[in-house]
């Protein structure tokens, strides 16, 4: 058995946390790593206390045929990303490194050409994390830049790389 490398051991770590994702669209699993340690994990889902789109059986955007993207304010989920920022300290997070999975939860599969969403980045650079590393197979993987989304700033060009 071949040992898989220190990213890919976070990001097989992220695509466990997906599992407990209770979105019908997709399922994205969050960690938030600083030298070696997890710092949190977060995972797509409604907020405490309210029902989940798998417990309802029920997504309005798919209803409503809204595409990736688009209208999350329709969307009973609070994203993998944010929960993870959400349960650690700012401290702890500062020059840390998010990795991302994203997996279908129909098929199982994981979902390749997946990012954070403009809220979810955002919320990304002012927690203080340096990269975002995101699944793209069981062994290939996009590392994102957070300086990159500083400087790039999609909010001004239109470009809202989905």
């Amino acid at each position: 058995m071949e040992r898989p490398d220190k990213i890919n051991y976070y990001l097989d770590i992220a695509q466990t946390v997906s599992r407990r994702s209770t979105c019908l669209r997709k399922q994205y699993g969050a960690i938030i790593v600083k030298n070696d340690i997890i710092v949190s994990t977060g995972y797509n889902g409604a907020p405490r206390g309210r029902k989940n789109c798998s417990d309802l059986q029920y997504c309005m955007r798919n209803e409503l045929g809204i595409p990736r993207g688009e209208r999350y304010e329709l969307c009973r989920s609070v994203h993998a990303e944010s929960n993870a920022i959400i349960a650690a300290d700012r401290d702890k997070m500062l020059d840390s490194t998010l990795y991302m999975a994203c997996m279908d939860p129909v098929t199982g599969d994981i979902v390749p050409g997946t990012c954070s969403c403009m809220m979810c980045k955002r919320l990304v650079i002012n927690a203080g994390i340096r990269e975002v590393i995101v699944r793209e197979s069981e062994t290939d993987y996009t590392v994102f830049r957070v300086e990159d989304w500083i400087r790039d700033d999609d909010s001004l060009s239109g470009k809202f790389g989905y």
